[in-house]
């Protein structure tokens, strides 16, 4: 059986943490900033896990 490659989208958009979630950036903080408020941007700046139901999708696509 030959070993699965890893989705290259995948692998730049996701990280493992160290208890095994999966944790990716949060989308629209990459243009158009001047018209989101200053509490919205901010909160677009941390990261997050992803949800349960798509994590199992996601350590597949990068071959965990």
């Amino acid at each position: 059986m030959p070993k699965t490659k890893t989705k290259s989208g995948a692998k730049k958009r996701f990280s493992i943490t160290g208890t095994g979630k999966v944790k990716r950036e949060k989308p629209y903080h990459g243009h158009m900033l001047t018209s989101k408020t200053k509490k919205r941007k901010r909160s677009l700046r941390q990261s997050t896990l992803v949800a349960d139901t798509e994590s199992k999708t996601v350590k597949r696509m990068l071959g965990k």
